[in-house]
């Protein structure tokens, strides 16, 4: 299983509308690198959904239920299917992220614009650790 960090403006989709949809089409991605991240994902791979804009943090644990397809409007582009797993307990914010030595070399706080994005296992479970606390 590999693990995922996607962004979203939470004014336009947030955790909680996934929640309340259960799941969705995780669709509108424009850049390469992250279209390429998209066609990496596999079916049950782990998701964080990060809220950017004021809010910065992560916010829920979703994972991937159909791969990577074209978009029906665009076909040079991609979309995966996502559905809701949890809501985190505290959401972990992105300042607690570049705090802790273990996650200081997550492609979040090197490429912070990247709107799709790996996360490494360990960092997944540090992260885990702390949306719990």
């Amino acid at each position: 299983m590999n693990y995922w960090l996607v962004k979203t403006e939470p004014g336009t989709f947030s955790w909680a509308d996934l929640q309340r949809a259960g799941n969705t089409v995780w669709d509108g991605i424009r850049n390469f690198q992250a279209r390429n991240y998209l066609k990496d994902m596999k079916k049950g791979d782990g998701v964080l959904i990060y809220h950017s804009g004021a809010d910065k943090a992560i916010t829920g644990l979703a994972r991937v239920v159909r791969e990577a397809y074209p978009e029906p409007n665009a076909p040079d582009w991609v979309a995966v299917d996502l559905e809701a797993v949890e809501p985190f307990k505290k959401p972990v914010t992105l300042a607690e992220i570049k705090a802790n030595k273990t996650l200081v070399g997550m492609v979040l706080t090197r490429a912070s614009r990247l709107s799709v994005q790996p996360v490494q296992p360990n960092e997944f479970e540090v992260l885990r650790r702390l949306s719990k606390k």
